[in-house]
């Protein structure tokens, strides 16, 4: 029983000194700082008997009712800067910027900060504004629109060096100081940066007329590319087709070709059949033709030569038969034809003799001679002149008598016109005929008949 009350005591206890400890027990988070106060603590850099105590980062005990927490929070803040100011030339400016700030990490920080906003923490960005706009106004009265425009970090760093001393009496820290805007009611620097805002719209364009320039080059050179690309691919699509064509006309002609190559192929053998045909045909003739008709000319060419050489052995054996006749009548013959011979000789001197007496008369009256040879033959003159109206079956003379006596005159003409051809033709004969010719007439026994043969054509 004892055993349990003391147990139960001391975990009564127990539980009483937890409790007690956890409402002692205080820790400082990292983004702030305790305030304890109500004992004196001795802090560097603070003076003595300030009456609290600064805790950060770790934990502490506090005696409840005896001593009093609050906290300080070491959280960045930021003040929004709207100040109207004037510059060193009199024109009237509106600063836009901001400021971020912070209460310090040190203790005499902390202990500055606390000694003035730990119960008025929400108003840090008010007074920090008001310090950051009073020095401002100050820093922008000295300087010209063209040195804020042209060099803000000095204005910022004039700033924050002026603001410094104030800030770190008030326990605070400046992070960050930036110059958004500054603005000109007035129109000045809109005015200062005209001639420059010209340049950089003239530089502008020249650049983007040059871009344009070059886009257009560009372009240009892209299309050309393009065309080209578009040429081959035209010229390339081109032969594809060229191909594809010709390889569809070789297909469209395969079947043709084929049965042209079937055909030929069988015109070949054909012809081969038919040569072989011929072939057989010609070797079939020379064995039932041209052989047997061979043999048949060969036994009647034997059969001829075998008679020719009969005769030829029955005529040389009449021949030497002959020869021995034939001699001794050509001795008889000799002797006749030797006789017959002197007796033509005799006869053709005497004809000779008669056509010189002839020539020698037809030299000295030509005309005599013509008329006794036109006397002689004018029988066959008439007739001749008459056979030009043989085939005339009946003839109508004009005139009666006058175209009779008209006729008449004319056969009379041909009659003198054949008399004129016979002299001529004497002429020409006895021109032609020379006493040596004239014997050899005579010889011949020619002589008579040519003188008449010429009366009767020139009749």
């Amino acid at each position: 029983m004892s055993v349990g009350v003391i147990a139960g005591t001391a975990l009564g206890a127990l539980l009483v000194l937890t409790g007690l400890f956890k409402l002692m027990w205080r820790v400082a988070e990292p983004n702030e700082a305790l305030i304890i106060s109500g004992s004196k603590h001795k802090v560097e850099g603070l003076e003595e008997g300030m009456g609290f105590r600064i805790v950060t980062g770790r934990g502490t005990l506090v005696l409840p009712g005896v001593q009093a927490v609050r906290k300080l929070s070491l959280d960045l803040n930021q003040t929004e800067l709207h100040v109207d100011c004037v510059t060193h030339q009199g024109i009237p400016l509106k600063v836009r910027g901001v400021v971020i700030f912070k209460v310090g990490d040190d203790f005499v920080s902390i202990a500055n900060a606390a000694r003035r906003f730990l119960d008025q923490q929400k108003l840090m960005a008010e007074r920090v504004h008001t310090v950051f706009a009073g020095h401002l106004r100050a820093i922008v009265g000295g300087l010209t629109v063209e040195d804020m425009i042209r060099d803000r970090e000095k204005l910022t760093g004039q700033a924050r060096a002026a603001c410094g001393t104030e800030m770190e009496k008030l326990g605070l820290i400046v992070d960050s100081l930036q110059i958004h805007e500054i603005e000109d009611p007035t129109g000045y620097i809109k005015n200062l940066s005209a001639p420059h805002t010209a340049a950089v719209h003239r530089d502008a364009r020249i650049a983007q007329a040059e871009a344009d320039r070059l886009a257009t080059e560009a372009e240009q050179q892209a299309f050309a590319r393009m065309a080209e690309a578009t040429r081959d691919s035209e010229i390339l699509k081109a032969g594809y087709q060229a191909e594809q064509d010709k390889a569809a006309a070789k297909a469209r002609q395969a079947g043709p070709l084929a049965e042209a190559g079937a055909r030929q192929e069988v015109v070949v053998q054909e012809t081969r059949v038919a040569e072989l045909e011929a072939k057989r045909r010609e070797q079939q003739l020379q064995a039932d033709v041209r052989k047997p008709a061979d043999a048949k000319a060969y036994e009647k060419r034997t059969l001829a030569e075998a008679d020719r050489d009969a005769r030829i052995s029955v005529a040389e054996a009449k021949a030497r038969e002959t020869r021995a006749t034939g001699e001794a009548e050509a001795a008889a013959t000799q002797a006749r034809g030797l006789a017959e011979a002197e007796a033509l000789r005799a006869k053709g001197l005497a004809d000779a003799e008669g056509i010189k007496a002839r020539a020698a008369a037809l030299a000295e009256n030509q005309e005599a001679v013509v008329a006794q040879q036109l006397a002689e033959n004018w029988p066959e003159i008439v007739r001749a002149g008459a056979s030009a109206f043989g085939n005339v079956d009946n003839m109508v003379l004009l005139n009666g008598a006058d175209g009779m006596a008209d006729l008449f005159a004319k056969a009379l003409t041909m009659g003198g016109t054949g008399l004129g051809l016979a002299r001529q033709l004497l002429a020409s004969m006895n021109t032609q005929n020379s006493p040596s010719e004239n014997g050899t007439s005579a010889l011949n026994g020619t002589a008579t008949p040519a003188v008449n043969k010429v009366g009767a054509d020139g009749a």
